[in-house]
């Protein structure tokens, strides 16, 4: 005998047997066959149109596991966005007490972590494929970066010029010598040479990825994106939001086959202009405040960009333009000192070798203070100076820097009487 059901009944009935992925959140209309019972106490008004009430809404996992749900415009959703930084914002107060120096600064983003990082992998490399004694230590990685630096402020034709006759700075010589700068950059690493490719599989970044991720890192592959959002082919002006935890994800199409992506922490509801172009808050607050592009735009005319055939090089580079420009707005900020950008570099660049500079002339002083005195008997040293000569011979050492002089390299002194000032 069939089963009769009033028209509540066949509804929840309907409803309880349908799937919610297969609706994709359409409208359900219900409408009674010519064949199906009704109860005859039942009345049996017209029904009207209704929305399945989903117990979950749907969510999409994007590829590094970020899940997203699909948003109406308009809607407010549940998290209390971050409130935004003023543009004009002064530096905290421990960041005034902790930068009194360009380098502090630059270390605000090019950390210690991340150099003794650089150091710990370029070493690996360097014992696995050189020599097992290969070292470098932190102020020799510091004046390494010192001079890409200085290589930035005064551009030459090639790498040889910043060491030649005629176009080398001074100071990049006084840093590192040539040989020494392309042995580090033959060597310089990023990662773990031994579980990079491991690594690779599941991490295309994975050779400027050490394990510890001490490095920022810029993910073009847009893997926390979802993939419905990366669909180019739009309606013109329509907007789609998604929402993750703290988040919120615009998808805006300015034209056909162009899609615009805003990520948000500071948007609980996403709202589109009543204009033509329907453009969404998002992408409107976005224009009004990306003057920092124009910012990095100047940033290239001193830029230590230089041609390399390795792509990790290639975004070092990219991270200490980014550190050195950002180095310089919080340097003079918690300072008040006020200074040209390249002025700001040259001294930066002073700073980072400095620590370098001084061990390596200690080193110097202590090989020259251990030579004897005099040559041994019929025998003459090669002068060290070099002022004014071309390796002529000496058995005398300078009384204050202790290399050996010849004649033409020593300097003339007024006789004086004992009881002169």
């Amino acid at each position: 005998m069939q089963r009769r059901f009033t028209t509540q009944q066949a509804l929840e009935r309907i409803l309880s047997n349908t799937n919610p992925c297969d609706s994709d959140g359409e409208d359900i209309v219900l409408q009674p066959d010519s064949d199906s019972e009704l109860s005859s106490d039942e009345e049996t008004p017209p029904l009207p149109k209704k929305r399945a009430r989903l117990a979950s809404e749907p969510t999409e996992t994007a590829k590094d596991g970020t899940v997203w749900r699909e948003e109406q415009v308009g809607k407010r959703l549940h998290f209390t966005p971050i409130e935004p930084y003023p543009t004009d914002g002064e530096p905290r107060a421990k960041a005034r007490r902790s930068v009194r120096s360009r380098l502090q600064s630059f270390l605000c983003f090019i950390t210690l972590d991340m150099l003794r990082s650089i150091q710990e992998w370029t070493t690996q490399h360097a014992r696995h494929t050189e020599q097992v004694d290969w070292f470098m230590d932190l102020p020799e990685l510091m004046a390494f970066i010192s001079v890409i630096i200085l290589r930035g402020v005064t551009k030459v034709p090639s790498l040889r010029d910043s060491w030649s006759g005629n176009l080398a700075n001074p100071r990049i010589i006084a840093t590192m010598a040539r040989n020494r700068f392309q042995d580090i950059m033959q060597h310089l690493r990023f990662d773990d040479m031994f579980t990079r490719s491991e690594r690779a599989e599941t991490d295309k970044f994975a050779a400027i990825s050490d394990p510890e991720n001490h490095y920022p890192r810029h993910n073009k592959s847009r893997q926390e994106i979802p993939q419905s959002a990366r669909q180019m082919d739009r309606t013109e002006f329509t907007t789609q939001v998604f929402s993750t935890t703290g988040a919120t994800l615009t998808v805006y199409a300015p034209k056909r086959k162009k899609v615009v992506c805003i990520l948000s922490s500071m948007h609980s509801v996403v709202e589109t202009e009543d204009t033509t172009k329907r453009k969404p808050n998002t992408v409107t607050q976005y224009n009004n405040t990306k003057c920092g592009g124009d910012v990095i735009d100047q940033m290239r005319e001193y830029s230590v960009r230089a041609g390399t055939w390795r792509w990790p090089v290639a975004v070092f580079y990219n991270m200490i333009d980014m550190a050195a420009l950002n180095a310089h707005v919080l340097y003079q900020a918690c300072t008040g000192v006020q200074e040209r950008r390249v002025d700001f570099l040259v001294e930066l660049a002073k700073e980072l070798g400095d620590s370098h500079v001084s061990e390596k002339k200690a080193r110097k002083e202590k090989l020259l203070r251990q030579q004897p005195s005099t040559p041994s008997p019929g025998k003459r040293a090669k002068c060290q100076v070099n002022h004014r000569c071309t390796n002529n011979c000496a058995t005398v050492r300078c009384v204050d820097c202790y290399k050996y002089t010849c004649g033409k390299c020593t300097r003339d002194i007024p006789w004086q009487c004992q009881g002169g000032e």
